[in-house]
């Protein structure tokens, strides 16, 4: 297939993009603005169309969700999931049921916060945990170092399992829903996601705990002191405070406006005028806005001063514009590689590899989420996706499957990147600990890759079977 001159000034600068994102020789979102200011500068296309996705709606609804999580963060909610759920009677001070307890924490919080928050959030918790372990049990009681290390891993693995659970979760899943939409014409809405996504964290989730209470056991029954350095920490939090209610309220706002118009297309079906009215009024960027903007409303209590103020101040408000800008460059790129015929010509070259027959569809599915695993750890999850996603797209239509099922699978598994320390922000933060060994990151982190990419696979053909 014949490249245009566009196609072949596009593809230069995608493999000086793709190089400097591999080794981060610039800031990712550096990189991802200097890709389209060159398309702009080489003539692959008008500035007005290369810089259009960086008002995607999906933007918005990354700016919606971090306000959200901001939110979460000040007023000190997260701790409070957190130690709620260690509180539980069931987990007492049973090693495995600990673990379990801390996955669950980390999955819940990373599937509507940033799996960098969560991961930080709680190597705090956990480090209180493991020192109040080691302080109240005498030497023949103490735990073997390995349990600490068991407990660290399960941070960073189950914080990027659990971004996997929503829409929102991470901004890989944006990314790929963006070429999805925007490339296929497939919108997915937000329950439609979660229910294809929570079977996987589930499974996946469990089997990291199982995995890491098996490699690396705490060699005792009773971790002693567990139990009262909850509840002390659980005391210090005190009463909830106005701005915490206002947060849950704003939230539930949110999470109502994302979730009512798919259940409302599932139970009236598409050609409902209350359907149609919602998709075309109520996306999800605009509902993450709408609650956001309700931070800056309900009440937060009161100032130092004595003035009312509310929940979340503008000066107070983070936005990570780093992964905003990440994905309106790679979007840009991506669009670009359909537009000019560059993502075509590279699924041609490609489609020969993809095994013909009754199991083409699983092959390709299989080589899709294996891909993104891989790729993700030697760069970031983000830049995977935005690399892999358009390039599995292309494939898909050169070798007449599913698109939509393959660009799903690299989406999903592009979170997969246990190995290194360098795969994820959740890994680098929990290796900093200096209680895991290289060795055991890898070696667990392996065997999660491959059950990762194996589950999903199973997950998005069964959904393919059954829909």
């Amino acid at each position: 297939m014949e490249l245009t001159p566009e196609a072949r000034t596009l593809a230069g600068v995608v493999a000086v993009v793709v190089v400097l994102w591999f080794t981060e020789a610039l800031p990712l979102a550096v990189t991802a603005l200097v890709g389209a200011a060159a398309c702009v500068l080489l003539g692959v296309a008008p500035a007005k169309e290369v810089f259009r996705p960086f008002a995607d709606p999906l933007i918005f609804l990354f700016i919606g969700s971090f306000l959200l999580a901001e939110a979460f963060r000040i007023q000190r909610l997260d701790r409070r999931l957190a130690y709620a759920v260690l509180a539980v009677p069931w987990v007492g001070e049973r090693p495995r049921r600990l673990l379990a307890a801390v996955a669950v924490v980390s999955v819940l919080t990373s599937a509507f916060i940033s799996n960098t928050v969560t991961a930080a959030l709680m190597m705090a918790i956990v480090a209180g945990l493991v020192a109040a372990i080691e302080e109240a049990a005498d030497a023949a009681a103490r735990p073997a170092p390995t349990f600490a290390t068991s407990l660290y891993l399960c941070i960073a693995f189950a914080a990027s399992i659990g971004g996997l659970a929503t829409p929102i979760g991470t901004p890989t899943n944006l990314i790929g829903l963006g070429f999805i939409r925007s490339e296929l014409g497939v919108a997915i809405s937000f329950p439609g996601w979660c229910a294809l996504s929570l079977p996987v964290v589930g499974v996946l989730g469990t089997f990291a705990v199982l995995l890491l209470g098996r490699l690396f056991p705490a060699g005792v029954d009773r971790l002693a002191g567990v139990s009262r350095h909850v509840a002390a920490e659980r005391a210090r939090l005190g009463a909830w405070t106005v701005a915490q209610w206002s947060t849950v309220a704003a939230f539930t706002v949110t999470v109502g406006l994302w979730v009512v118009p798919g259940v409302l297309l599932g139970l009236l079906g598409q050609k409902h005028p209350l359907v149609a009215w919602l998709q075309a009024r109520l996306p999800e960027g605009v509902a993450a806005i709408v609650g956001a903007a309700l931070l800056f409303v309900l009440p937060g209590g009161r100032s130092e001063s004595g003035r009312r103020r509310p929940v979340l101040r503008w000066k107070e408000a983070r936005i990570d514009w780093d992964i905003v800008l990440l994905y309106g460059g790679g979007l840009a790129l991506g669009e670009l590689c359909f537009s000019t015929g560059l993502a075509a010509a590279v699924g041609a070259g490609i489609e020969h590899w993809i095994p013909a027959g009754p199991w083409a569809g699983v092959a390709l599915v299989l080589a899709a989420a294996g891909v993104a695993a891989l790729t993700s750890e030697f760069t970031s999850n983000v830049a995977s996706a935005t690399m892999v996603v358009p390039v599995v797209i292309a494939v898909a239509r050169a070798a007449g499957g599913d698109a939509v099922l393959a660009a799903l699978a690299a989406t999903l598994a592009a979170s997969l990147g246990f190995m290194m320390p360098v795969s994820s922000p959740c890994n680098a933060i929990v290796y900093g600990s200096g209680r895991i060994p290289l060795r055991a990151m890898m070696a667990s982190g392996a065997i999660l890759d491959v059950v990762g990419v194996a589950l999903i696979t199973a997950a998005l053909l069964v959904a393919r079977w059954v829909g």
